[in-house]
């Protein structure tokens, strides 16, 4: 019962929410402060003018040196209140190719009601660039931090960092944090590919089509067909004044412009994060033609088809394939 009542007191009084999922509390003892450069000579002067007061007896040099060191004493108080009882959110990252900077998105989030002043944001590591943000009472600002990716897989987001040296830059409150947030990098596609390959056999029956298919019908010409199988009988029958339209020829063995990209039927003396590149590169070309497709990919076999999401599930494959435990989510 008073465990209950203390509980319902801090929330009316420090106005406090339900945190969202993943959200994290800069508590007291997350925040840590130490003097800065100008803070050191800050001190040094004070320990010089209070030894000067003392040994010839000046009461405005005491007076003075009292003052300063109450001024470096709220100097520490409001910096610690500028970075203390933040509240941090990891957003989502959209996949990238290796090679290719990846975007985080990190949602400050301040549901106090006083105003954080130039609160620098970056990584943790060494050379990183960080990001100067104010967040105003009640409300939350969003940061994008680039990381370079060098490896596909699942790349987790590095410690992030977070100081201010607010309000008169004589001591440095930090703290760090580790977000909850990885992003996906597809494989680097491979430069000047090979074409792509074609369905069936390449042998021609004499009739415009290939030796192992049957000649079923046509369909609406598609961007990407080949001139080769365009049913030019039925075309010179069209009116394409008056709204006709190309036609391709269509076989049992599928349409003319249907391929498969198979992962197996690249040479075995192939690196494999060469095939992959290459299954990349063709996935790609294929999407950017509006060409359908099949994928295969060790036991995977996405019939085929097109879209969008049938690209994301091929460059998620190709990322994950053959990776450890650790790497998947």
């Amino acid at each position: 019962m008073l465990t209950s009542i203390r509980e319902r007191f801090r929330r009316l009084v420090f106005l406090e929410h339900k945190p969202e999922s993943g959200e994290v509390l800069l508590k007291q003892r997350r925040v840590f402060t130490l003097p800065s450069k100008a803070g050191w000579m800050f001190g040094l002067l004070m320990i010089v003018l209070f030894i000067a007061s003392t040994n010839y007896n000046l009461s405005l040099g005491f007076a003075l040196t009292f003052v300063l060191v109450a001024c470096g004493m709220i100097n520490a108080y409001f910096a610690f209140l500028n970075l203390a009882y933040l509240h941090l959110l990891a957003g989502s990252a959209q996949p990238v190719f290796a090679g290719e900077d990846a975007q985080f998105i990190l949602h400050i989030i301040n549901r106090r009601k006083r105003h954080r002043y130039a609160i620098w944001i970056g990584f943790s590591q060494k050379g990183a660039t960080d990001h100067a943000i104010d967040v105003a009472h009640e409300s939350r600002t969003s940061v994008t931090l680039s990381y370079p990716t060098a490896e596909r897989g699942y790349m987790s987001i590095p410690r992030v960092r977070l100081q201010t040296w607010f309000p008169l830059g004589l001591l440095r409150a930090w703290s760090t944090w580790l977000p909850d947030a990885q992003v996906l990098v597809y494989p680097r596609p491979e430069q000047n590919p090979p074409p792509l390959p074609q369905q069936g056999t390449e042998k021609n029956d004499g009739q415009g089509h290939a030796g192992d298919e049957d000649f079923s019908g046509v369909r609406a010409y598609q961007t990407g067909d080949a001139m080769k199988h365009l049913a030019w009988k039925q075309i010179a029958k069209l009116d394409l004044e008056s709204g006709g339209q190309l036609v391709t020829k269509q076989f049992s063995g599928g349409s003319a412009s249907d391929i498969i990209l198979d992962f197996a039927s690249l040479p075995r003396s192939m690196d494999l994060e060469l095939k992959l590149a290459r299954m990349t590169s063709w996935v790609l070309e294929a999407d950017a033609s509006a060409l359908s497709y099949g994928f295969r990919l060790g036991n995977i076999d996405y019939p085929i088809t097109t879209g969008q999401a049938h690209l994301q599930d091929c460059l998620r494959a190709l990322a994950l394939h053959d990776l450890t435990d650790k790497h998947r989510s």
